[in-house]
């Protein structure tokens, strides 16, 4: 029991010694990338937190009597066919986008962590139940079956993000089982489990700790995946509805007036893009800071 005790900290210490939180923070401002990534996402979050202050109109209330204006000082970014400042309908979708993104990780952290922690701590049937169940969402692609769960749940906010949520818990399922088939066979586990550390106490304390960073990881690529999700289900009337203001929504009704006023696509898809690129390039920044072995494993 003794050796078992001094056995724990001084693994604990080799295992997560390099994970040291001013560590990474100087990784990350050495990575050119992940930092560009970090400071565009960490804009966009800000411009959603303050998308009523940021925003110089209302972005659902038409004036007819300046649709279809060229980008100019009165509407920096135009308007669309009812009128409608761009700019501000830019900021609320760029909200509404990151809105559903963080909703839908939430949702697939929540169910798809403590699947992959019984899956791949207790393995045999809990394990054969659970990757049953991931392949056979697999079988579907992102998209597809986002698509699908919408078009059964119909068309809103809440369902877009349930429907995109579901279709990210696969991946979240298989990180999670592999991380804990790694962690459970390391001594600081096992010194856990030898000095009478209960199953939740083993998998809370010290598995789920050291699956973090690759968890981390997964959630910075899977927002970028979100926000795409959300756009396209708008885009085919499933997400967000009008009036509201999606960067879906935008491209939906861009398209009958993609020679007569471009900017009413080019910037909502603009705004699509940059978000998308912000959090995939924090996310490649951070598997390189936070999980270096990665791909080793």
């Amino acid at each position: 029991m003794s050796a078992a005790a001094t056995a724990l900290p001084a693994a604990e210490e080799r295992e997560r010694a390099p994970l040291a939180p001013l560590s990474r923070l100087r990784l990350l401002t050495r990575n050119k990338l992940a930092l560009t990534g970090a400071v565009a996402a960490a804009i966009l979050v800000l411009v959603a937190v303050f998308a009523p202050l940021i925003a110089p109109y209302d972005p659902a209330r038409p004036d007819f009597s300046a649709a279809l204006h060229q980008p100019g000082w009165a509407h920096w970014l135009g308007t669309d066919d009812l009128g409608r400042d761009q700019l501000s309908r830019v900021v609320y979708g760029v909200r509404a986008s990151l809105q559903i993104g963080l909703l839908a990780v939430a949702l697939a952290f929540a169910a798809g962590v403590p699947l992959g922690l019984i899956a791949g701590y207790y393995g045999r049937f809990a394990d054969s139940v659970v990757s049953r169940l991931t392949d056979t969402l697999l079988a579907f692609p992102f998209l597809v079956l986002a698509v699908g769960l919408a078009t059964i749940l119909g068309p809103s906010l809440l369902n877009a993000t349930i429907a995109v949520g579901v279709s990210q818990i696969p991946a979240v399922i298989r990180i999670t089982r592999a991380e804990t088939l790694r962690l459970k066979h390391l001594d600081y586990v096992a010194a856990a489990v030898a000095n009478g550390g209960g199953d939740g106490t083993v998998l809370f304390r010290h598995i789920l700790p050291g699956a973090l960073s690759a968890l981390t990881v997964q959630a910075t690529v899977g927002i970028p995946s979100a926000i795409i999700g959300e756009a396209l289900l708008s885009f085919l009337g499933l997400g967000i509805q009008p009036p509201s203001a999606s960067l879906g929504v935008m491209l939906s009704s861009a398209q009958a007036y993609i020679a007569a006023a471009p900017w009413m696509a080019v910037f909502p898809g603009l705004a699509i893009i940059a978000a998308t690129l912000a959090f995939n390039l924090l996310g490649d920044g951070l598997r390189d800071i936070l999980d270096p072995q990665g791909d080793s494993r």
